[in-house]
């Protein structure tokens, strides 16, 4: 991975969590001062909880993935500390996705006049599990590699003691 990809990708994640913490700042402060009064339209309470917690999982995964690009940088990736990232990725994703269902959930009452939108919520939540279980592919490649390498590597010290 060249030094542009990594500063680029770098640079998003940075943006990612400066703006989850943003939000969960505004989140929190809503919550603490009262202000902005619920009008019963929308259970403002638990979707400013709800949000808070994704907020969590999102963040939980860029700390990941910025220690994977440590990782790959170092070209350490390909070990089994790596697992330890993804695991914990794939987590915050399937975490993410029953947090959307929980908003999906709350938000339903609310669109008795147009169900489709309960639907398409729930679409987007099975999506964000279709996004967990491409990471769990990727992962079983990861671990794949990482046989191979292990492989390589006795291969190679047999081969040095021939020679």
């Amino acid at each position: 991975m060249g030094k542009l990809t990594v500063g680029a990708l770098r640079a998003v994640l940075v943006v990612m969590l400066a703006g989850t913490v943003f939000v969960q700042a505004g989140m929190v402060w809503a919550l603490v001062t009262g202000s902005d009064p619920e009008d019963g339209s929308l259970p403002l309470t638990p979707l400013r909880v709800i949000t808070i917690l994704g907020m969590v999982s999102v963040q939980v995964a860029v700390v990941c993935v910025w220690r994977l690009v440590s990782m790959v940088r170092r070209g350490t990736v390909f070990s089994h500390a790596a697992f330890r990232y993804v695991d914990i990725v794939i987590g915050a994703i399937v975490a993410a996705a029953l947090v959307w269902f929980a908003v999906t959930a709350l938000n339903a009452p609310g669109q008795r006049d147009d169900p489709g939108v309960t639907l398409i919520m729930g679409g987007v939540g099975v999506a964000i599990l279709g996004v967990a279980l491409i990471v769990l592919v990727l992962r079983m490649l990861l671990a794949q590699a990482v046989a191979r390498d292990v492989e390589a590597a006795q291969m190679q010290a047999e081969l040095d003691e021939v020679i």
